[in-house]
This record gives C-alpha cells, structure tokens and sequence, in this order.
C-alpha cells in the first residue's frame, strides 16, 4: 500500500495491502497467508516449496542469504505496492549441542536469524517507501532457554535482539512489530524423537489464532507502533 493510500492518523487501516510471508506454504505462515488473504490483502510467500492456490510465490532456500535477497527483489519489483513482510520461517535441531551435527546446527541459525535479516534487508526500500510494516517471529523460547535446544534458542534470542535494534533504527518510517508464539498444531513437531514432541496433554496453539496476531499488528492506524505481541496457550509451559 502507498504512502497516499494509507489512511491518516486515527483511521483504522481497513486495507492489508500486498504481505511477503516467509515459510509461507505450511504451518504459521500458511495461516497468515490466509489470513491476509481473508482480509482482501495480497499473500506472496518465500519458501522451498510452492503454497496452494493461485498465490504469487518464490521458491527459495532462506538459509542462503544471497538467494533469500534476490528472491525477495523478484517479489518487489513485481509487487512495488509492498506493504508487509512476516518472517514466519522456521526449523530446529533437538539435541544436545555434542549430538546434533554441525551443518544441522548451523542451517537453524541460517534460517530463522539469516533468513529473516536477509529477506527484511531486502524488502526495506519497499517497505520505507509506502510506510510499510514488519512482523518478526521469535519464539518464548527466544526469551527462555531450554536444555537441547541451543540452536534454536540461539536463533530465537538472536530474531529477539534483531528486532528490538531494527525498531529503535526504523522508528518512524517501518513499524516493526516482534510476534512471540508458544507451540502451536503445526508439523514442526513432527519427525522429531518422542522426547521431543508436545506430550499428550499440551496446549498448542491453533496457528490461525497467532496469525490474527499478526494481522492485528499489521491493521493499525498510523501513529500506533505494536512493538512485541507474546501469544501462546493460557497453559503454555514456556511462558513465561
């Protein structure tokens, strides 16, 4: 959405305008992709595989930053209008830091911290542009940390601190908005080892209900910054 089709202050944003999801063809970003898509908005996802439905797409390895950049440019130039970016990518590797494998390791950081800087890098001309917004998600384990699961953690602090810099330096022109999910009914889950699954009795999130978080921080009036959202079951055993 332009600058000359927002609406003024104390207007509610009733339009979301063109959304760059990231991971968008499963889980979270799947459910914000509907989401904008449900609110008369233009979903576009970045992902390694292709999202359902007429929806413009890229296919991409967000661990490769270089690729990730040039793969966003390809959604600016044809959608200038950019009005959004939501980093909803994101992978993990249990285990003990002596157990998981190096390159398993390092593709978690490369992913969910690369992935989501490079792509933000490279959308932010568009965004500042047309007073766009961005939505960062982290995790609660970006704000607690947890035995065997140092990659993730790591990554997850690191989207935390990216965030909170990258608001203090767009204060004014990008409202950037820090999302911090619990677990949620995706199939991130799956494949893991047992002792690494939601036990039976757990609380997790339906991943429709954290992207109207999403949309929530994406829908405000200018003048109003929503600058961190926890979201997570009221039993979520990660929070706080």
């Amino acid at each position: 959405m332009s600058e000359s089709h927002r609406p003024g202050p104390g207007v509610p944003t009733d339009q979301v305008g063109t959304v760059l999801v990231t991971g968008g063809s499963s889980g979270l970003g799947a459910a914000v992709v509907a989401a904008v898509d449900k609110a008369g908005g233009v979903p576009v996802v970045l992902d390694l595989h292709p999202p359902t439905g007429e929806i413009d797409h890229e296919i991409v390895d967000l661990a490769d930053s270089r690729s990730a950049e040039q793969a966003t440019q390809r959604i600016v130039d044809r959608h200038p209008d950019l009005a959004a970016v939501v980093t909803a990518a994101g992978i993990d590797a249990c285990g003990r830091l002596e157990e998981v494998p190096g390159p398993s390791w390092d593709r978690v950081i490369a992913v969910n911290l690369g992935g989501t800087a490079a792509v933000v890098r490279a959308a932010l001309p568009a965004l500042t542009g047309n007073r766009g917004r961005i939505v960062t998600v982290a995790s609660t384990l970006g704000l607690r940390a947890l035995s065997d699961a140092t990659a993730y953690c790591a990554s997850k602090f690191g989207v935390v601190g990216f965030s909170r810099a990258l608001s203090a330096e767009l204060a004014g022109s990008v409202g950037v908005t820090l999302l911090i999910p619990g677990g949620m009914q995706t199939a991130f889950f799956d494949g893991r080892p047992e002792q690494y699954k939601p036990g039976p009795d757990a609380q997790l999130a339906d991943p429709s209900d954290i992207a109207a978080a999403a949309l929530f921080a994406l829908t405000q009036p200018d003048g109003c910054a929503i600058r961190e959202l926890v979201v997570t079951p009221p039993a979520e055993p990660s929070w706080p």
